[in-house]
């Protein structure tokens, strides 16, 4: 199996670990300080992350040399991540984590509906039966009050 294809199949793993774990974590405090609380980690994470595998000199070169329109469009990502982040923690904090997570994975349609239009990525048979499987869920899910 390709690497990047382990990597994603790691990132789903970590991902419903992460929901399960942040509900856990939410009984004792409210949605956004719990959100502060686990995003300073993540920050801390990412920075340790960054420093083992690149280091500090390869980091910074790299920086400079980007220039701004990847660095303003990572900032971008970072406005919507942070968004999506307020509305999932506030949504977990009230609902079920299960019916909140299920909902949160719709953004997929987004995602692939943006990566053909504006990335130019390719349509398959198979994408476009996991997108309607994907839809069919949410449908399913809109349909019934969580229990």
């Amino acid at each position: 199996m390709e690497r990047w294809k382990l990597y994603a199949f790691a990132a789903a793993l970590f991902a419903g670990l992460t929901s399960v774990i942040a509900k856990a974590g939410l009984k004792a405090l409210g949605a956004d300080v719990g959100l502060a609380v686990r995003t300073v980690f993540v920050f801390a994470f990412i920075v340790l992350n960054t420093l083992v595998w690149t280091g500090a000199a390869k980091t910074s070169a790299t920086l400079q040399q980007a220039g701004w329109r990847p660095i303003s469009l990572l900032a971008l990502s970072a406005l919507t991540t942070t968004l999506s982040w307020i509305c999932y923690y506030r949504a977990m904090h009230d609902g079920t984590v299960s019916f909140v997570s299920l909902v949160d994975k719709g953004s997929i349609i987004v995602t692939l509906t943006l990566s053909i239009f504006l990335l130019g990525e390719p349509f398959t048979w198979r994408i476009a039966a996991g997108a309607g499987l994907i839809v069919a869920g949410l449908l399913v899910l809109a349909g019934g009050k969580p229990s």
